[in-house]
């Protein structure tokens, strides 16, 4: 029985060190100072750093506003993955979001984020005046 006890130790502390696990090259995207109307989809890319398969069960985003795609297929160790995510830049204003992973990785529940200013209006270029000297 206390062999049995030890082996269960030993294959519980096995698989808590191994399994499955990823790494994004980014967590949060910046999108900076963008237009209204203009594309609003990012990728995030990450890496399957563990020794099995990744399987994400689901994608949630903190607004609707904000619409997250997730991969279909299991990612593989070793190999790359992406989720794009696709913001409404109709709304004018500054945002910050937040996307939420739900997945089979060690860490259950991953968060990434987006940020930036929507603006309004065309960004105004001070223009070359003929009539002036300076360049």
């Amino acid at each position: 029985m206390r062999a049995f006890g030890l082996f269960f130790i030993v294959f519980f502390i096995s698989m808590q060190t191994s399994g499955q696990e990823f790494k994004f090259e980014k967590e949060s995207i910046d999108y900076g100072k963008i237009q209204k109307g203009s594309n609003g989809e990012r990728t995030f890319v990450f890496i399957n750093t563990g020794d099995a398969p990744l399987i994400i069960t689901n994608i949630k985003s903190s607004c609707g506003c904000t619409v997250p795609k997730k991969p279909e297929k299991p990612i593989m160790p070793g190999k790359k993955g992406e989720i794009k995510v696709s913001y409404d830049t109709n709304r004018v204003g500054g945002f910050s979001k937040s996307i939420s992973i739900f997945s089979n990785a060690k860490t259950p529940r991953k968060i990434i984020r987006i940020k930036g200013i929507v603006t309004a209006g065309v960004v105004l270029q001070k223009e070359k005046s003929i009539l002036s000297d300076s360049n």
